[in-house]
């Protein structure tokens, strides 16, 4: 009789808990990520997981400044060139590349790393030596909010965007290399 009492409080203990576990699973609050995106141009394209703000203080705070930032939410953001591009300062060639941004109050730090799939910037410091790029570009600030991280690319800039900071990075293409 006892066993039999144990036995039918442990099922009902496990079932609450599959339940508890399948209602926030369902309901994404249990492993919950930002969606995927991607932006595209005729000669590169960017996908990265599109934090929103939801009434957080961003820059300095969320993304502190002075640190390797993913430039995103989830896996780094992932950027392909097609042809040869200056960059910022930078000449990249065709391939794709981890992108991974350094915020400070008036001027980002932009780093293409060919490593890929690294989930966030946890281990940059890793694959530093693998940078193909890395130089610094004025932030702006706008008058209003952008309440999603937003990358757009076309073929004269790489923009990014979030709360009340842009920063544009020019990309002309056509280089000719010596």
């Amino acid at each position: 009789m006892f066993v039999k009492f144990l036995f039918t409080s442990i099922q009902f203990k496990m079932k609450k808990l599959l339940f508890l576990f399948l209602g926030l699973l369902v309901n994404g609050n249990l492993f919950a990520q930002s969606p995927k995106v991607s932006a595209e141009s005729a000669n590169a394209s960017v996908t990265y997981g599109q934090p929103s703000k939801k009434g957080r203080e961003i820059f300095g705070k969320l993304v502190p400044y002075g640190k390797v930032w993913r430039t995103g939410a989830n896996e780094a953001t992932e950027i392909t060139i097609k042809k040869t591009v200056k960059i910022g300062s930078a000449i990249v060639k065709p391939g794709t590349y981890s992108l991974f941004t350094i915020p400070t109050e008036g001027e980002w730090t932009i780093i293409l790393n060919s490593s890929l799939k690294q989930w966030g910037s946890y281990d940059y410091d890793k694959i530093k030596a693998n940078d193909v790029a890395n130089f610094k570009i004025a932030s702006k600030s706008l008058d209003t909010v952008v309440e999603k991280l937003t990358i757009d690319i076309n073929d004269q800039n790489l923009n990014i965007s979030w709360d009340k900071t842009m920063v544009s990075i020019p990309l002309v293409y056509d280089i000719k290399l010596d």
